[in-house]
């Protein structure tokens, strides 16, 4: 039996579980996307084989649902890759210094450092951030 902690009351140590849990959840969910892919495939293989295969009609191929299958995993990865650029995308910042910033070393007499302009502010658009050219 786990004790609760003494500054929790009951219903708030179970929610914080409770979203520790489901934040594990999501964050496995993510990175184990194309194993459920694999997974579904083999749980509902005669299905996909008889009714979503392309060449279903064609059974010298012995595709099985395998073109299936290959469509799901390269949707999962463009799917990857659209949000991955979109993170970088939104995710990059920097600021500018606008007012003047005095730093001062306690342990250092007579030290302080002086930088005119230092709040800091960001700017709409950068055009000086390197791009590397996309692939």
């Amino acid at each position: 039996m786990h004790p609760t902690p003494i500054n929790l009351t009951f219903a708030q140590y179970y929610m914080q579980k409770f979203t520790a849990i489901l934040l594990l959840f999501a964050l496995l969910s993510f990175n184990f996307s194309r194993c459920f892919i694999y997974a579904g495939y083999n749980l509902n293989k005669k299905y996909i084989t008889t009714s979503l295969c392309e060449n279903r009609n064609k059974p010298l191929m012995h595709c099985n649902g395998k073109c299936f299958l290959m469509k799901k995993i390269k949707q999962a990865n463009n799917k990857e890759k659209c949000n991955e650029a979109e993170f970088k995308k939104n995710n990059s910042y920097e600021a500018l210094i606008t007012t003047k910033l005095v730093i001062t070393i306690p342990l250092v007499k007579n030290i302080s450092l002086v930088f005119k302009n230092p709040t800091f502010t960001y700017p709409k658009k950068s055009n000086f951030i390197f791009e590397p050219p996309q692939a």
